[in-house]
C-alpha cells in the first residue's frame, strides 16, 4: 500500500512533540459522519456510524474461541448492530515465555504460547465469518503494516525501540480489520491502534471478557451522541480545553454548578458512554459522587433521561415511516472506564492519546488515564471529558457481565475441574453452617462436637 494510503496515519512522525495531535485525527475532525471512500462497500444492513473494537489477548481458555463466541452470543441478543458494523480484532501477544503463566505481566508459558497461536487463527476465522461471511478466504485479505510508537524520543540508543511494529490485514471492502503486535502492547496501546486505523466517528470498545446482559438501544445513542456534539455543546466545552492558559477560574463545570437556573435541556457533550457492572450499581447514590460537592450538584443537574426521535420506516416503501421516541436513561460518569464502551473516535484520540507518551506499553486505561480524568473532574473539568454512564432503572439495572478471561478455562476444563474436585471430596462429611470439623485418630474428618 502506498505511504498516503488509509493506514499510513499509524505511525507518528518521528520527531513529533509529545503535545502535537494524534496522527489519523483531522479525517475524523473534518467530516459530522463517516463517508465511504473511494473502493469501500457500506455496511450492509448496519450502523455506518460506528466500528467495533475487540481486543484480546493470551488467556487460559485458548485455543476455545468461547469468550468470543458468548460476546457475539449476547451482541446477537442484546444488541444486533453490534454483528452487522465494521470491527478491528486487535490480537495482543505476550512478552516472554515463562515456567508460570503472569498475563497481565505478558508472561506465558510455552505450552500457553502454542495454545495462543492456534487461538489467535481460530478467532480470525470466527470474525470472518459473522463479520464478513464463511466464503471469505486468508488469501483474499489485503497485507499492510504499521508502527505502535510508545514513550519518550530521547537520545539514549534504547529510545530508538519505543515502537512496536503492527502487522495489519483487512478484508477488501474494509469491513473486517486485524491487527497482530509484533512485541505486548497492552489494553490502552492496543485500543490506540485500533482508533487510528478507525474511518467511523463512533467506536464501540469491547474486551474479550465482557458480556452483554441487557438490550442496548445503540443507534438511538449514538444520535443522541451526535446531537450532543453539535456547536451548542462544542461551545459549552470550549471553555474548559486543556491550553495553557486554564487556571482556577476557567472552571466550566463550577459555573454550571453554581448557576441553578440553567435548563436540564442545554446541550452538554456526550463523547463517552460507559455501560454498568456489578460494581456500578446506583452510582449515582454512590460514594464515588456522594462524597463530593462538585460531583454530587453535577449529577443533581444532569441526570436525566434523553428523549430521542427514531423514524420507523413504514412497511409500505411509498408511504412515509412513523417517528417514535425513546428514552436514552445517562447520569455523568467520574472516570474513564476500560469496560464495554462507546465513544467518539476523535474525542478518544485527542483526549486520551494526545502523544506517544500518554499511556507506556503494556498499561491499561483506567489504571493510568482514568486517574487523571477523575482528579481534572473532581477539580471542576468534568466537560473536558464528558464522560456518561447508561443507567436504566436508577442504576439497579446492569449491563455487562464479567467472564474471568484471565482465570476461565474453558467449559470443559472448567467441568473437569469441578468433577475432580467433587471425585477427592466423596464420601467426606459436608459441614453444616457455623460447625467446626475435626480429624480423628484414624484421619477421617469427623464433627468436632467440643
Amino acid at each position: 500500500m502506498t505511504a498516503d494510503g488509509p493506514a499510513a496515519h499509524v505511525s507518528a512522525d518521528a520527531g513529533a512533540d509529545v503535545g502535537t495531535q494524534e496522527p489519523g485525527l483531522s479525517h475524523i475532525l473534518n467530516s459530522g459522519s463517516h463517508t465511504n471512500t473511494p473502493g469501500d462497500s457500506p455496511t450492509p444492513n448496519g450502523d455506518d456510524r460506528l466500528t467495533l473494537i475487540i481486543t484480546t489477548s493470551p488467556t487460559p481458555s485458548a485455543p476455545s474461541t468461547e469468550l468470543l463466541e458468548q460476546i457475539i452470543a449476547a451482541f446477537r441478543t442484546h444488541c444486533p448492530d453490534l454483528t452487522r458494523c465494521r470491527v478491528i480484532l486487535v490480537l495482543d501477544t505476550y512478552d516472554h515465555v515463562s515456567s508460570t503463566n503472569r498475563l497481565k505481566k505478558g508472561h506465558v508459558t510455552a505450552d500457553s504460547a502454542r495454545l495462543y497461536a492456534e487461538y489467535k487463527v481460530r478467532a480470525k476465522r470466527l470474525i470472518l465469518d459473522v463479520y464478513a461471511g464463511p466464503d471469505v478466504e486468508d488469501e483474499e485479505l489485503v497485507k499492510d503494516s504499521a508502527k505502535a510508537e510508545f514513550g519518550c524520543l530521547g537520545i539514549l540508543p534504547q529510545h530508538a525501540n519505543n515502537a512496536v511494529s503492527l502487522a495489519i490485514t483487512r478484508t477488501p471492502d474494509r469491513r473486517v480489520t486485524f491487527v497482530e503486535p509484533a512485541q505486548r502492547l497492552g489494553f490502552g496501546l492496543a485500543v490506540r491502534s485500533a482508533l487510528r486505523l478507525t474511518e467511523t466517528p463512533y467506536v464501540w470498545v469491547q474486551q474479550h471478557d465482557w458480556a452483554l446482559i441487557t438490550d442496548i438501544p445503540l443507534g438511538p445513542l449514538l444520535t443522541l451522541m451526535q446531537q450532543h456534539s453539535g456547536p451548542a455543546a462544542a461551545a459549552a466545552a470550549a471553555a474548559n480545553t486543556d491550553g495553557e492558559e486554564d487556571d482556577d477560574n476557567n472552571n466550566d463545570d463550577m459555573d454550571a454548578v453554581v448557576d441553578d437556573s440553567s435548563p436540564r435541556t442545554t446541550r452538554v457533550p456526550i463523547k463517552y458512554v460507559c455501560f454498568p457492572s456489578v460494581r456500578m450499581v446506583e452510582y449515582a447514590r454512590s460514594d464515588h459522587v456522594m462524597r463530593y460537592t462538585a460531583l454530587r450538584a453535577l449529577t443533581n443537574l444532569h441526570k436525566q433521561n434523553f428523549s430521542v426521535r427514531v423514524d420507523v420506516p413504514s412497511a409500505n416503501v411509498d408511504a412515509a415511516g412513523e417517528t417514535s421516541t425513546t428514552k436514552i436513561p445517562l447520569t455523568p460518569l467520574f472516570f474513564w472506564h476500560d469496560k464495554p464502551h462507546v465513544a467518539e473516535t476523535a474525542h478518544y484520540l485527542a483526549r486520551v492519546f494526545p502523544g506517544r507518551a500518554s499511556l507506556p506499553r503494556g498499561a491499561f486505561i483506567e489504571d493510568t488515564i482514568g486517574h487523571r480524568a477523575r482528579t481534572e473532574m473532581k477539580d471542576g473539568h468534568w466537560r473536558r471529558w464528558a464522560c456518561w454512564l447508561y443507567y436504566p432503572d436508577e442504576g439497579k439495572q446492569l449491563c455487562v457481565r464479567h467472564l474471568k478471561g484471565r482465570t476461565w478455562r474453558g467449559t470443559a476444563a472448567e467441568l473437569a475441574k469441578k468433577m475432580e474436585f467433587m471425585r477427592l471430596n466423596e464420601g467426606r462429611p459436608r459441614r453444616r453452617a457455623g460447625e467446626k470439623m475435626a480429624v480423628a485418630g484414624d484421619g477421617t474428618v469427623v464433627a468436632d462436637t467440643r
